[in-house]
């Protein structure tokens, strides 16, 4: 395969009655979809052009699946814009993708307007039943090749402006074909989904269930709040498979809804985004005793995955989970700060090879030569590595094991945060003199530190609700009259993150 809309054809031919996507309205068949992704691929042709960027900016649904195959269909690639973001964050994504179009949905034409003035924006249900251009569609393929853009998914960025990392066709095609190789996916996998699909975990749902002509379901995000409709939706739709963030999982644990309401057909419990707490995984363990848990990590730059850990034996509840071992077709190296592998025991970076890597940060070379580089370990021909900024260490039974961020980055509810841009977003406040985002690990939670006399924690939080993702606003705020500094005259950030709670009495919690 060049294309991994070969993955949806072959599909479609082999499965073309059975349901290849749910939402809360409904499911639809492969060649359904397939001939749905075809109509929207001939109206997006009009636009002329190739390779270029599309934003999709649609609520999570089988309709958004087949706009983003649609776009890639019409020889460009698709960029998920979260529909729930605020504008002005949207903007500063266009303002470096400078889009060539926007495909949106009913609920968020208006929203696209907005963000988009100059156009064009391509409504979704004018796309759906347009006229198939099949000498188009064919005549695009045939120029087709493996390293062609895919899609962008925008992360975090430390200057407070996200980047967008740009993936290719063999990007997913090799990590999807170790995620089928490793777990045996086939047309009998029934997915549960709940990750949103702007986040890179996403990926393996939606390919997988192409690859293998499987069914995937959307489950609704409300279904997240009360844990026994969640499991009682699982079983009425015999899921049998759940690539979930440690965060959805351990709401089920906490509640110990399993007790109430056993999931027999779960056979296959997969985790990422974050550290997998292990008492909430001994709980899920002890009720699916026949299942197989596995425990993923990597970062957007890696497709999705560069590691897995297939857990194979008991872990105590105040133990860590290691990240397992490479994935097969992809390399890891640990690499200390001056570029020479760490030996087993010691902590070095975790930096990554082979065809899982990203293509860079689209609109970024300076951000992209940082942090995609040369291998030092390979100084006889051009071989690039991404530096995760991740640590880790080999242990004693050769497994990796996560232990850090080395920077401001952070995992908050399983989504990657720069703390840098919501100091970037707290920094435009009117008002705002100046402010330091700390993470405290312990508990888990964002605290914003702000100096800002005319400020109040309320007009402070409402102000950053406008302007952030509900997932990266802070935890708690705490106003302070004058920042502590270092014997640099830099503001203290290790002072603050260790000693936060003793600088203001009023510490008000974020509801």
């Amino acid at each position: 395969m060049k294309n991994v809309l070969e993955m949806l054809e072959r599909s479609a031919r082999t499965y073309g009655d059975k349901i290849a996507f749910t939402d809360e309205r409904g499911g639809v068949a492969y060649s359904d979809f397939l001939t749905r992704c075809h109509r929207v691929g001939s109206r997006l042709i009009r636009l002329n052009a190739r390779r270029c960027p599309v934003a999709v900016l649609m609520e999570k649904s089988v309709d958004a699946l087949a706009a983003f195959f649609g776009v890639v269909y019409s020889g460009n690639f698709y960029v998920v814009i979260d529909s729930q973001m605020p504008d002005d964050r949207i903007r500063a994504i266009f303002g470096t993708l400078s889009p060539l179009a926007v495909v949106a949905d009913r609920d968020n034409l208006e929203k696209a307007g907005r963000v988009f003035p100059d156009g064009p924006v391509v409504p979704y249900d004018e796309a759906a039943v347009y006229p198939l251009d099949g000498t188009g569609l064919t005549e695009i393929r045939r120029d087709s090749i493996d390293t062609d853009p895919l899609y962008a998914l925008f992360t975090s960025g430390s200057t407070g402006t996200p980047k967008g990392a740009v993936l290719c066709h063999r990007n997913v095609l090799a990590y999807i074909e170790w995620v089928i190789e490793t777990f045996g996916f086939d047309e009998q996998t029934r997915f549960g989904n709940q990750t949103p699909f702007y986040f890179s975990m996403s990926v393996l749902d939606i390919y997988a269930t192409l690859w293998s002509g499987g069914t995937l379901h959307i489950l609704p995000k409300s279904l997240f709040t009360f844990p026994v409709p969640l499991l009682e939706y699982l079983n009425s739709h015999e899921v049998n498979t759940l690539y979930w963030v440690p965060s959805a999982l351990s709401i089920v644990a906490n509640w110990k809804a399993l007790d109430v309401l056993p999931v027999p057909t779960l056979k296959t419990v997969l985790f990422a985004g974050e550290v997998m707490p292990v008492r909430q995984l001994n709980y899920w363990r002890d009720k699916l005793p026949d299942a197989r848990f596995a425990n993923l990590y990597g970062p957007t730059e890696v497709t999705d995955i560069c590691a897995c850990y297939v857990v194979d034996r008991p872990f105590s509840d105040d133990e860590s989970l290691p990240i397992g071992y490479p994935c097969n077709n992809c390399g890891i190296l640990l690499l200390r700060p001056d570029g020479t592998p760490a030996p087993p025991g010691e902590e070095g970076e975790i930096c990554v090879r082979g065809s899982f890597l990203a293509m860079g940060y689209y609109g970024e070379p300076a951000k992209t030569a940082e942090a995609f580089v040369q291998n030092p370990l390979n100084p006889r021909y051009p071989e690039r590595i991404y530096r995760t900024g991740d640590l880790a260490k080999v242990n004693e039974r050769g497994e990796l094991v996560y232990l850090s961020r080395k920077d401001f980055q952070i995992k908050h509810r399983g989504y990657r945060i720069e703390l840098g841009e919501i100091e970037a977003a707290a920094a435009s406040l009117e008002g705002m003199e100046t402010s330091v985002c700390v993470y405290d690990d312990e508990k888990s939670r964002i605290v914003l530190i702000y100096q800002g006399r005319s400020l109040d924690d309320k007009t402070v939080r409402e102000s950053l609700k406008r302007k952030l993702p509900a997932y990266m606003c802070p935890d708690r705020l705490i106003r302070v009259e004058q920042m502590p500094h270092n014997r640099n005259g830099k503001i203290d950030r290790a002072y603050l993150k260790n000693n936060y709670t003793a600088l203001n009495k009023k510490q008000e919690d974020v509801v």
